[in-house]
């Protein structure tokens, strides 16, 4: 459990980093759902059954989890509670303003990434797996290995 909640907090600390970056500001929620998305991608890559997927594959399923927890968090905060965090009413063939095709498409890009990055923390932090570039992962992604 120690190792998921630091896994968790680090790569919550680091979406919530970028999205300030990108947006100019975020909130404090995005390191909880940032972190919780990515955590959960990470921790699915722990089991033969996923790992041994294509790599496209692995990210079709990594872009339902993040849609699927965005949609939950965003029904409560910006639909429920108000805050106004993001609203993808604008977008084509959005959901309650809160999930979009555009959006599904930039997470199923960032999913090697999310599977490096985990895979990195694992093997730095606990000596966990191998070693590999995230180049070898994205080219495995456009090649359909």
């Amino acid at each position: 459990m120690v190792k998921w909640l630091s896994l968790f907090f680090i790569m919550g600390m680091m979406y919530f980093t970028l999205e300030g970056f990108f947006r100019g500001w975020a909130n404090i929620s995005m390191l909880f759902v940032g972190g919780t998305a990515a955590a959960l991608v990470g921790q699915l890559n722990q089991y033969p059954k996923y790992y041994s997927l294509k790599i496209w594959q692995q990210c079709l399923i990594g872009t339902g989890i993040v849609l699927v927890i965005e949609f939950i968090s965003g029904m409560v905060l910006n639909a429920w509670l108000g805050l106004g965090i993001w609203d993808y009413s604008s977008q084509w063939g959005n959901i309650y303003g809160q999930i979009c095709p555009k959006f599904a498409l930039i997470w199923f890009c960032l999913m090697p990434f999310n599977i490096w990055l985990d895979d990195w923390l694992r093997l730095k932090l606990y000596r966990e797996g191998e070693h590999y570039s995230l180049t070898e992962i994205y080219q495995e992604l456009v090649t359909g290995k």
